[in-house]
């Protein structure tokens, strides 16, 4: 941490403050079986993790979608997730202990998440995380999701910090992409993908590691 001596750390939810994203594609599983969707391919989840909702379904389905209709896809999804998730959730290794590091440190923190809020409320509560962080940006309240950098300005805007004074932990490529975009640096968790893919990304993260523990060493 003092290395990068970040004046704010941001930090996405999924894949990140917790590992769940292969509950994510449980519930994916499922959706994609209902509505004749082919199963999705690594390479797939390395173009879509990340990414707003209404982004992805148009994908997806390879055709325009109107917002009616994804956000009832949003509401069978993420329906699917939250269900499937119920007691199964804990915080990323190493997380309270990081917490607590920034805390003492009077380093702020913030999320910035492309996950819808009723995900996001959902997943900080099974975490025993509810009101841990008092800054929340959504993709949904910003003009342009991930991989646009849009979501993470507005976090540090929101701490009070410049870009280039914060560290973003992230799990996904588009993430990551964002992060760097916004003029950050980067964590990278390989929670959802190996090490090996982020060195494809360009630029690289700044660090790679498996979870907070890792990082804090």
């Amino acid at each position: 941490m003092s290395s990068l001596q970040p004046k704010a750390v941001i930090f996405d939810i999924d894949g990140t403050i917790v590992d769940n994203m292969h509950l994510h594609a449980e519930a994916f599983a499922v959706f994609a079986e209902r509505h004749g969707l082919p199963a999705l391919t690594q390479d797939d989840r390395a173009r879509l993790d990340g990414r707003r909702n209404s982004e992805i379904f148009p994908i997806l389905f390879k055709r325009d979608v109107p917002r009616d209709e994804w956000l009832a896809y949003e509401r069978e999804k993420e329906g699917l997730y939250r269900e499937l998730s119920r007691g199964r959730l804990a915080p990323m290794n190493g997380l309270h202990r990081l917490i607590n590091q920034l805390t003492h440190d009077q380093i702020p923190t913030a999320l910035a998440t492309s996950a819808p809020q009723l995900n996001v409320a959902h997943t900080l509560a099974e975490l025993g995380l509810a009101g841990a962080f008092p800054i929340i940006v959504r993709g949904d309240e910003v003009a342009r999701g991930k991989p646009a950098p849009d979501v993470f300005i507005e976090a540090a805007r929101r701490l009070g910090v410049e870009p280039a004074d914060c560290l973003v932990f992230e799990d996904a490529p588009v993430g990551i992409e964002a992060a760097h975009a916004a003029g950050m640096r980067v964590v990278a968790l390989t929670t959802s993908f190996q090490a090996s893919h982020f060195e494809q990304l360009q630029p690289p993260p700044t660090y790679v590691c498996c979870d907070f523990e890792e990082y804090l060493q």
